[in-house]
């Protein structure tokens, strides 16, 4: 019997070539839309997962609270692991990992060195690291390679890159930033992409000193962001309760006034998700966003889904009479719903196997767009096998079976006198209202394309509060010698055709890196109640980036006297109005270590994303700090400049790589999944308005069919062409319009929940609106236009000769 129906269904698709292909591309698009974005969400949602009793894996993390709200770290202070370690020697595993970065130097020969910057690379691990975590290792052994000082192990793709053979690089040393040596003793697999710890090259955590990393390791008050500890809980341990134990360890080991600094677990599999903290890859896919897809996904594949009942409808009457002379020889109703549900699962299969190879046509560029790995596999993956035919399987049941009961259901006496074609079917007004509910989808997505391409926008163009343009930034080495040299380096540069400016500092103005302390002002016992940012530079760095005065002056450059400058920010948080009354009072910096008096003020700048509110700065110089190199360039002439740069560089610093970046292109990094999504969402919103054209073709096609005899006596009665056409466009742009007035709030509230994430943003204009429904209704137009001329140019007696 099925053979049958099949062999049926083939015959009646080919006798109705331009519906199945309609019906086949639609299809096709919506469900290769729905397996791409399956795969992304799969592939994001897959990371580190693939390590064994990952549910008990958990990260420790810093929740400091103050009284400007509350702020999240990934890292804790160093001596935190040391400390679970013996307060709580039932934790299966504890183990501390710091990511750093640094240039590798290799020795093939003694007249032969090769030099590698490495950035987010290297990393400080202790030997239980690779108990918690299931990276497999080549050759090595993971519990003791780690346990020595001046010992470390490799990727196998960073001992091939070094040594040529990953098999020669065992035994062989490294030397890091010119300085430490450290000995190869265990090579490890390359690490999966879906992980976010991109690792390469580990140092054996006993090889960390004060020296080295540059910072107290014994201090439980100081927070670094790339430390990380890690514990592994004993089976039926629950994390709420080791929350509340953490507190009680805190207290035990924090000075009183430091107790705002809170520590909590982080499950490992919230790593990839939660923005509050970050990771190692600098990579989130947040559940926000893996809602927001999987709505696109489903939404796309309901409007194809919709245009083929659309499309099956509009056909009913012409296959009427086919379902009459079915009936009066027997064909009942399940028989009859069955060949038409037949007929939309060869449709759906056809356009399912499309989709998946358009699919994998596609997904090599989306990958390389949004620099992911995701992949579809249908002999490796079960999972997407089982995803793709359930795709099949819902869209047959979802767009066959009410045109099935349409068709299935007429009266074959009314049908072979031709009675049913003489009033509009009983169905038209859901039709209707599913091409309602496509464009509503449509719009909100233009909507939302348009609010996501005009904050980038605005991002983009709007002031910084400093001049980011032409800034050259090369990182510089921090040793002892170097820093000696860094006085020489910038005359030179200064000298250098195409410079004007030149500036040392720790960090840009905007800068994903931070440093942040408390301190105490105005000889005041207390400490502040908030934290203050500090950027470290020296005089020029506010003639190099045009940073204006508020109040005040700049400070100068001196090695023994300090001055400090301040935002308006920082004023306004401790409650002073006048910026002028800020000058001359004292600010201090752990306990005397670091003192002295604010000099000036200067104006608000953007310090990080427009993501991010304006946070208090203070600014001050500290040349043993500065890693990096300002060199504001003419706009001409980058080319001889950029090489007279990297000459002056290799005389002054042959030992070490010249690196660079320009400014305006970190910043346009704070940005770039917005911009990767304002794309996506670009061809999303295509998607759904040019599917729903197709399912507006069929609902036009459909009333020109049921409209015959009356477009006929129309015409007689005097009408002309324009008015047919009218008659058919005043239909479908009231359909547009309704739609269009459910569109708008929905979208408002979507966009404006995903603009509270901007401290700095647009506001959302109705001109936005109008360009979504003006746009909806331009294509619409062109999708209709020919039906509508075709019916509006019929002979009107070939229409009332129609019954």
């Amino acid at each position: 019997m099925f053979n049958n129906y099949f062999k049926t269904a083939l015959r009646s698709l080919i006798r109705n070539k331009s519906f199945a292909i309609i019906n086949v591309m639609g299809l096709t698009i919506g469900i290769a839309s729905c397996i791409l974005l399956y795969s992304l969400i799969s592939f994001e949602k897959s990371y580190d997962n693939f390590h064994k009793d990952k549910d008990r894996i958990y990260r420790v993390v810093s929740e400091i609270k103050n009284n400007d709200g509350v702020r999240y770290s990934p890292g804790v202070p160093f001596p935190v692991a040391g400390g679970l370690r013996n307060d709580f020697p039932n934790l299966e595993e504890v183990a501390s990992i710091i990511s750093a970065d640094g240039l590798i130097t290799v020795e093939d020969n003694l007249k032969d060195e090769k030099k590698f910057k490495e950035e987010s690379s290297i990393y400080y691990a202790e030997p239980e690291f690779f108990e918690i975590f299931n990276f497999p290792w080549i050759i090595g052994n993971k519990k003791t390679a780690l346990n020595k000082p001046n010992s470390a192990v490799l990727s196998q793709a960073y001992a091939e890159k070094y040594f040529g053979n990953w098999k020669d690089a065992v035994g062989k040393d490294i030397k890091l930033d010119n300085k430490y040596i450290y000995k190869i003793d265990g090579i490890f697999k390359n690490v999966p992409s879906n992980t976010d710890f991109p690792l390469q090259v580990i140092i054996s955590y006993t090889s960390l000193n004060e020296t080295s990393i540059g910072r107290n390791l014994d201090n439980w008050t100081s927070i670094w962001s790339n430390a990380y500890t890690f514990i592994k809980l004993p089976a039926g341990l629950k994390s709420a309760k080791f929350n509340e134990d953490l507190k009680a360890f805190n207290a035990k080991h924090k000075p009183a006034e430091y107790l705002n600094q809170g520590l909590m677990l982080q499950p490992l599999s919230t790593i990839h998700s939660d923005g509050r903290f970050g990771n190692y890859s600098n990579k989130i896919f947040s559940r926000g966003l893996i809602v927001a897809l999987s709505l696109i996904a489903l939404f796309l594949l309901l409007i194809a889904c919709i245009n083929f009942i659309n499309l099956a409808t509009a056909q009913a009457i012409n296959r009427s009479r086919e379902v009459g002379v079915r009936k009066v020889l027997g064909g009942n109703r399940i028989q009859l719903s069955a060949q038409f549900l037949t007929e939309t699962a060869v449709i759906t299969f056809l356009a399912t196997a499309l989709a998946y190879a358009l699919a994998e046509l596609v997904l090599p560029h989306l990958n390389n767009f949004l620099k992911t790995s995701a992949g579809l596999n249908l002999f490796r993956d079960s999972n997407i096998i089982k995803f793709v035919l359930g795709i099949a399987v819902v869209v047959t049941f979802l767009s066959g079976l009410y045109p099935a009961m349409i068709l299935s259901g007429f009266n074959p006496i009314k049908v072979l006198k031709s009675k049913i074609i003489s009033k509009p079917g009983k169905g038209i007004n859901l039709r209707r209202g599913l091409v309602i509910f496509q464009f509503t989808i449509a719009q909100v997505l233009i909507v939302g394309t348009l609010v996501v391409v005009n904050q980038m926008d605005y991002s983009r163009n709007a002031s910084l509060g400093f001049n980011k343009d032409s800034v050259l930034l090369v990182p510089v080495p921090s040793d002892s010698i170097s820093i000696l040299k860094m006085d020489a380096l910038k005359n030179k540069l200064l000298q250098q055709p195409g410079v004007t400016n030149v500036s040392f500092s720790t960090f840009t103005p905007a800068d994903d890196s931070r440093w942040g302390s408390d301190f105490k002002f105005d000889n005041s016992p207390e400490r502040s109640t908030f934290g203050a940012e500090l950027k470290w530079a020296d005089a020029d760095y506010f003639k190099t980036y045009d940073i204006r005065l508020a109040a005040g002056k700049f400070y100068s450059e001196s090695d023994s006297v300090c001055e400090f400058v301040v935002n308006e920010t920082f004023v306004k948080k401790l409650g002073i109005k006048d910026p002028e009354d800020i000058l001359g009072k004292e600010l201090n910096f752990w306990d005397g270590f670091l003192a002295a008096p604010i000099v000036g003020v200067v104006k608000d700048f953007h310090q990080s994303s427009f993501h991010q509110e304006q946070r208090p700065v203070v600014l001050s110089t500290w040349k043993e700090v500065y890693g990096l190199i300002n060199i504001k360039l003419q706009t001409k002439q980058f080319k001889e400049t950029l090489a007279g740069i990297n000459r002056i560089w290799s005389d002054i610093y042959p030992e070490y790589l010249f690196e660079y970046q320009f400014l305006d292109e970190k910043i346009e990094d704070f940005y770039q999944k917005e911009e990767q999504l304002s794309v996506l969402y670009k061809i999303f919103a295509a998607i759904a308005i040019f599917i729903s054209c197709l399912g507006l073709y069929g609902l036009v096609s459909f009333m020109a069919i049921q409209r015959t005899k009356e477009v006929g006596i129309r015409k007689v009665l005097g009408a002309s062409a324009s008015n047919i056409i009218y008659l058919f466009s005043k239909e479908f742009t009231i359909l547009i319009g309704t739609a269009f007035l459910i569109a708008a709030p929905i979208s408002y509230l979507i966009m404006q929940n995903w603009l509270e994430d901007f401290a700095f943003r647009i506001d959302i204009s109705i001109w936005l609106f109008l360009i979504a429904v003006g746009s909806s209704l331009v294509f619409a137009w062109l999708t209709v236009g020919y039906n509508s001329i075709k019916a509006a140019t019929a002979n009107p007696v070939n229409s009332l000769k129609y019954e």
